[in-house]
């Protein structure tokens, strides 16, 4: 029996990966300072095995590996024929590219201002300061000035010297202007939302990450006083977006050409689950082996970063679910227009923080906190959903709405 046969049965997260999240990215915090202290110099040495442009590391060539494969999985699971039918739902689309693009971006940078640059400024350290890659395309010398950063040499390579908060703040920016991941499939689902439109929604924000993604992070960034030339976002976007998009559209289309859906689904996907795992972990220990001497000095750094983020996304569940309501959309659709918003894409916003600021930078940490907190929260906002289903009208299920045995995307 599936869940379509019993819609009440409880749908739950079968993979242990997408049950346990938080507590692998916690053993992964645990590995990394463990690691940044028995060998300190191999997470340097990876990280050292850049292309450079002018004397200035621009790509880490291991770590963009594991976030191509952090990236790729999600990409290929994606049906863009779905979105030449998504004209059906207007308003539930409508309504998230509106939230996602219009409001989150912004919302995200007031909240982590205030937070991070008022109430938590004195606990993260006036004078605390971080160290982050020269932007791609800025040739200074050292002692110039650039935003609120000071050029600084350190061991022969320079780097931007700029107060810690502001690169914490990075870090949210980015993640801000990253809405909806393929784990939105998973809360979408949970939730006994319409499968079909969270598919569609997930396809779309890829698209339109290639064209928005950029400017907004340009924008906001600069507000910020930490600018990011435009070379240096189009180079992120098109080696973490656009490059996997692609691979993923064309594997996928020879593929289901040569072996089938059937074959796709049950043997290639299961496949690249590990792959993705082992990635995203390998990533997030190298992280940390950096960023280790940080949390050991100021514990409470973790939890500076994930209030804000926090409350970031309460605000915006809050506001896509009582947008649903007001456009008298049915729950089914509700739910995961509510949950995109409130999901980020934080393969996305990982590899921007490392690519325009480094592994090392406050930035990149920032971005890993909103994988910590992601499954909590999100298990939390999907209780509420459920508990609140009778808010709106009632409607047949969907045709698109899948059963259990079909989600093997998520």
């Amino acid at each position: 029996m599936t869940a379509m046969d019993n819609p009440t049965e409880q749908r739950k997260m079968t993979s242990p990966f997408e049950r346990y999240l938080t507590a692998w990215v916690g053993l992964c915090i645990v590995g990394g300072i463990v690691l940044g202290k028995v060998a300190p110099g191999l997470a340097q040495t990876l990280d050292g095995m850049a292309i450079s442009v002018k004397g200035a590391p621009v790509v880490s060539v291991p770590i963009a590996i594991c976030l191509f494969f952090m990236m790729y999985p999600i990409m290929v699971k994606i049906d863009f024929a779905e979105v030449l039918r998504a004209g059906k739902s207007i308003r539930p689309v409508g309504l998230t590219l509106v939230v996602n693009w219009l409001i989150k971006p912004f919302t995200m940078y007031a909240i982590a201002l205030l937070f991070l640059g008022t109430l938590f400024y004195n606990f993260i350290g006036p004078d605390a300061v971080d160290l982050v890659k020269l932007p791609f395309g800025v040739d200074l010398e050292t002692g110039a000035t650039y935003g609120v950063g000071t050029v600084v040499e350190v061991e022969g390579t320079r780097m931007l010297q700029v107060p810690l908060w502001r690169s914490y703040l990075a870090g949210c920016i980015l993640l801000g202007i990253a809405p909806c991941t393929a784990m939105v499939l998973v809360w979408g689902y949970l939730a006994k939302g319409n499968d079909g439109h969270t598919l569609v929604m997930v396809a779309i924000n890829s698209l339109a990450m290639l064209f928005l993604y950029g400017p907004l992070g340009g924008f906001l960034l600069g507000v910020g006083k930490l600018p990011v030339p435009w070379q240096a976002l189009l180079l992120s976007i098109s080696i973490y977006v656009a490059l996997p998009l692609a691979a993923g559209y064309l594997s996928r289309r020879w593929i289901l050409q040569r072996k089938g859906e059937a074959w796709f689904k049950e043997r290639f996907l299961h496949v690249l689950t590990p792959i993705t795992i082992i990635a995203l972990l390998v990533t997030l220990v190298l992280l940390f082996s950096f960023k280790g001497e940080t949390i050991l000095s100021n514990p409470l750094t973790i939890l500076w970063i994930a209030i804000p983020l926090f409350l970031q996304t309460v605000l915006i569940f809050a506001l896509g679910y009582g947008l649903s309501r007001v456009l008298k959309l049915r729950y089914t659709d509700a739910a995961p227009s509510a949950m995109i918003g409130a999901s980020n894409h934080f393969e996305v916003a990982i590899a921007t923080a490392t690519m325009l600021f480094g592994l090392s930078s406050g930035a990149a940490l920032a971005t890993v906190v909103g994988v910590l907190i992601e499954v909590p929260v999100m298990l939390m906002l999907v209780k509420v959903c459920l508990k609140t289903q009778h808010w709106f009208a009632e409607g047949p299920t969907p045709s698109n709405h899948r059963p259990e045995s079909t989600l093997t995307t998520a």
